[in-house]
């Protein structure tokens, strides 16, 4: 069968895209009420989750600390990332509205992306923070300033700006004179260059060069430090010191299980074109499951986290 850009010139439809059609999933569309409830509570459980731990980490004093600081960095984005893609979904499943204009597509798919990168750098982070804690606890203090958390924080955001840009811009510049139908539930640029009639070898391999670079580096660093904390753990004395690390390094690993595994499946692979139903699935684990454990995982079962909370709810009660 002969493909969209083995036609010659004159047999392709001649007008430029304005628009995209986002197919969502088709196989369950039917279901679109029970899904637009299913996902409307999993999207207002994640926003609230995530929106409590950036609020009492900014009113606790006794959080004020460097990782609680990365973490509420870190639910923010998650708000971000879910914000991008969530409510379009949610106007699919319960208005049947698939269509995007051609700016907004490109403008969700940046903001997606580029959150999503500052997310993994942010990880990065992270786990240097805990590997200072934990291996290095008597220069942690000094190393670990508010100044330095500021600037890794900023670099985070700096480094992922022009990493996202560039593909973005490249893939927003090729040529879409049809088809226009996204098989996808969000615009994202492997289904977009794959629906180009342009040349697309250079841009698709720009895109897997740069996600292979934020994602392997990031979880380079993340596995480096890790093994460091766990062999660290071994060696502490009391074996209940050991029990309560393990379990806190435990939790944070599903996360970054699941966030890696998706992400690694999705953008680390030069052509896409065979996988881009599968993909679909996977995404749905970075913009549901995800966000939706991570304030349970990360601080919702911690102690003093809890402790805060008590607190902020009774001062809300009092002051009413």
């Amino acid at each position: 069968m002969m493909l969209w850009k083995d036609m010659p010139m004159e047999m392709r439809n001649g007008t430029t895209v304005q628009e995209f059609i986002l197919e969502g999933f088709p196989a369950i569309q039917h279901l679109g009420k029970v899904l637009f409830l299913v996902h409307l509570l999993a999207y207002l459980a994640s926003i609230a989750g995530n929106a409590v731990i950036v609020t009492i980490t900014c009113t606790d004093s006794r959080l004020h600390t460097p990782m609680y600081f990365f973490l509420s960095i870190f639910s923010f984005l998650e708000c971000g990332v879910i914000s991008a893609v969530i409510p379009k979904l949610l106007v699919i499943f319960l208005l049947g509205k698939q269509t995007i204009s051609f700016p907004a597509c490109f403008i969700q798919a940046f903001v997606f992306l580029f959150l999503g990168a500052a997310g993994f750098l942010l990880i990065a982070v992270m786990s240097l923070d805990r590997y200072l804690a934990i291996c290095k606890p008597l220069h942690y203090p000094t190393i670990m300033n508010l100044k330095t958390c500021f600037l890794l924080v900023t670099a985070c955001f700096v480094l992922a700006f022009p990493l996202i840009t560039g593909p973005v811009v490249k893939v927003s510049q090729l040529s879409f004179c049809g088809p226009h139908i996204i098989p996808h539930f969000f615009c994202d640029v492997g289904p977009l260059i794959h629906l180009s009639c342009s040349d697309t070898r250079s841009v698709e391999m720009l895109a897997f060069v740069l996600a292979l670079f934020i994602l392997l580096t990031s979880l380079i660093i993340t596995l480096i430090a890790y093994n460091n904390i766990v062999v660290t753990i071994v060696q502490l004395p009391s074996a209940k010191e050991k029990q309560k690390a393990f379990s806190a390094c435990s939790s944070h690993l599903i996360v970054l299980s699941l966030m890696y595994g998706s992400c690694v499946f999705i953008y680390m692979k030069p052509k896409q074109r065979n996988r881009l139903d599968s993909n679909r699935e996977a995404a749905l684990v970075n913009t549901v499951v995800t966000p939706l454990l991570n304030p349970v995982i990360y601080t919702l079962r911690n102690k003093q986290v809890h402790q805060a909370l008590r607190e902020t709810i009774c001062r809300m009660k009092i002051s009413r």
